[in-house]
């Protein structure tokens, strides 16, 4: 055990260790371009050239993805996001690039065919720009570009752009001093960890057995670290295990008697970490006492498939439409907990809500998995006939019962039509159905499973057994290569209704609005323990636990911006949805705004929350 603590110690001595590691070359790269930390990215050009001094080589398609028209500023916060997603380029992964164009495998390309490419494909070049580059003595000879020595180069320059930064960093003693936050400077021995030291009373709370009577307590600690910042306030929370679940749904004994309606949803996951979901409206035509559950949906999977999405976290915000949808006044959410299921049971007026899915993105998140292989999902059989493999088989029964919102056993012109927006972006229109319904097996004008799976088919065929469609739809929906989903969570909502038939009906699918933030912030503001930030009654943290879940939200009664600095270093067993220990917040003028959401890393053991805010 002692062996296995040790190494847990390592581990995570290590991973802060890449942390401060990368946050100093975050830091290095933004203060080559711009004045301060607390300086904002003002343009697409800025972005560009930051980008570019943290050794990356973005497409104008990436920086667009960034910066799009709605875009005034990013800050820094922003731009270690960034980096995070945007992976630098490695030598291997150019090898490949130049390898697809050098079919022969010479380690050349002619000047002319490199030209022809570089002017008329993906994002052109100039004929000036591309000359610039067959000019380079140092990989260029005969009419050639020898794609190694170039690949050699662009390692190297990158390199250079980053140790430039950082010693740029290092030589200024003016930035050395410019802390961001209670990120420590590194030494010329390594790289030392930010370390907040508690006060007295925290380090005993922390240095001894929680007792598990005790559920959960709070204790208000002011680390030397934030003596840097203005102002500062943290906040404590130590939980227990059997905490985790302490908030149990109680469901009335007649619940069975009620009426009942449901409907299936999903969370994706997009590259860029955002999280799309399904959005419902429900209409109660009276006055009734209802119960309304939200669960993460246990489909099949095959054998050996891990269900990631179980663990994933859900709520369900409950919101009352009045003269338009953009006047949705926050009723309230699902904070009761009974296991994996979280609800809630009040009573409602007659007229329309909005259902407004949730998950904190703690647990739905990119991860990085080894692949042995992928997974195969067409073969020819002895006819010489295509046929969908038993894996890929597999994988759309599990996707048909995602997609199959209303639990018919059959798909509705409107259910497939949220799965061709998320597959492909467009919309099958009447016209299109009615020729699906002649080809395809249909019951009361609805897609069954067999003509899912024929419709599949039939895109395979039309690639010839080419399967790159068929991975784009299962990438789309949440699947790596091994068939397993891993970057989707599906969902089942039920409504109970005492004395009236509730209807619930999915209208969007799309990424959280503002009126879910909206009703996220106010549900904190509402039920949470708030603390005035010492010397600044202007800004105050707002912390909440539900279930197994805690956010904070920060507001700011100033008529100034404001950033805040979050360090959770003395937090144990927590993962929070911003995937970093330190990171910063802007808060605009008179204004709330969510600074994180922590749950525990490993449910089945203690955790503790301590969280210090402080302003800049």
């Amino acid at each position: 055990q002692k062996g296995t603590s040790s190494e847990s110690s390592q581990a995570k001595k290590s991973q802060h260790a890449e942390e401060a590691i990368f946050y100093m070359n975050c830091r290095a790269a933004y203060l080559t371009v711009l004045k301060s930390s607390l300086e904002n990215i003002k343009s697409k050009e800025q972005l560009l050239l930051v980008l570019q001094q943290a050794g990356r080589n973005p497409s104008q398609k990436t920086v667009n993805k960034y910066w799009t028209s709605q875009t005034t500023t990013l800050n820094f916060d922003d731009f270690c996001t960034i980096l995070k997603k945007e992976k630098p380029a490695t030598k291997t992964e150019l090898l490949e690039a130049f390898g697809k164009i050098d079919t022969d495998d010479t380690g050349y390309i002619l000047h002319d065919e490199l030209y022809k490419i570089l002017t008329t494909r993906g994002e052109k070049m100039t004929w000036d720009e591309v000359s610039a580059i067959t000019k380079q003595a140092g990989f260029n000879c005969s009419g050639k570009l020898d794609y190694n020595k170039f690949c050699d180069l662009y390692m190297t320059t990158s390199e250079q752009c980053c140790k430039t930064a950082r010693e740029k960093l290092e030589v200024d003693s003016r930035l050395r001093q410019q802390q961001f936050g209670s990120q420590a400077e590194t030494s010329s021995e390594g790289i030392t960890l930010p370390v907040s030291k508690p006060s007295p009373r925290v380090s005993r709370k922390t240095d001894h057995k929680l007792a598990p009577t005790k559920g959960d307590s709070r204790t208000p600690s002011r680390p030397s670290s934030a003596q840097s910042c203005k102002a500062s306030v943290s906040t404590t929370i130590s939980n227990c295990a059997s905490s985790n679940r302490n908030t149990k749904l109680i469901e009335p004994d007649t619940i069975k008697e009620w009426q009942c309606a449901q409907s299936k949803g999903c969370f994706y996951l997009e590259d860029d970490g955002e999280i799309i979901s399904h959005k419902y409206k429900l209409h109660l035509p009276q006055r009734s006492t209802v119960c309304i559950t939200i669960k993460p949906l246990n489909v099949h999977q095959v054998e050996g498939k891990s269900c990631h999405w179980l663990s994933v976290d859900t709520a369900l915000y409950i919101l009352k439409e009045n003269e338009t949808q953009e006047n949705l006044q926050l009723v309230s959410f699902t904070e009761q907990q009974n296991k994996e299921m979280f609800g809630w049971k009040g009573e409602l007026g007659s007229g329309i809500y909005w259902l407004l899915p949730f998950t904190t993105g703690c647990r739905l998140k990119k991860v990085k998995t080894q692949f042995t292989g992928e997974a195969k999902l067409v073969y020819r059989g002895e006819d010489g006939e295509l046929a969908l493999t038993k894996e890929f088989r597999a994988a759309l029964l599990d996707i048909f019962e995602t997609i199959d919102l209303d639990g018919n056993g059959l798909l509705s012109l409107e259910e497939y039509n949220f799965f061709e927006l998320r597959t492909s972006g467009e919309k099958c229109d009447e016209e299109a159905w009615a020729v699906c319904k002649e080809n395809f097996d249909m019951k009361k004008n609805e897609l069954t499973r067999q003509g899912f799976m024929d419709l599949n088919l039939m895109e395979a065929n039309d690639r010839e057994g080419d399967p790159s469609d068929l991975w784009v739809t299962l990438l789309s929906l949440g699947y790596n290569k091994a068939l397993e989903m891993t970057e989707a969570c599906p969902f089942v909502i039920d409504i109970y209704a005492e004395k009236c038939k509730p209807r619930i009906k999915a209208i969007y699918l799309e990424a959280g609005s503002w009126q879910l933030n909206r009703a996220i912030c106010k549900s904190v503001v509402n039920k949470g323990e708030a603390k005035v930030m010492d010397g600044c009654e202007n800004i105050i943290i707002y912390t909440y636990k539900a279930g197994r879940r805690i956010t904070s939200v920060i507001e700011n009664k100033s008529e100034n911006k404001v950033i805040i600095h979050v360090n959770n270093e003395q937090s144990k067993n927590c993962l929070s949805n911003r995937g970093l220990t330190v990171f910063a917040v802007e808060v605009a003028p008179k204004s709330m705004t969510v600074s994180q959401h922590v749950m525990p890393l490993n449910e089945q053991e203690e955790w503790l929350y301590n969280c210090v805010h402080s302003l800049l």
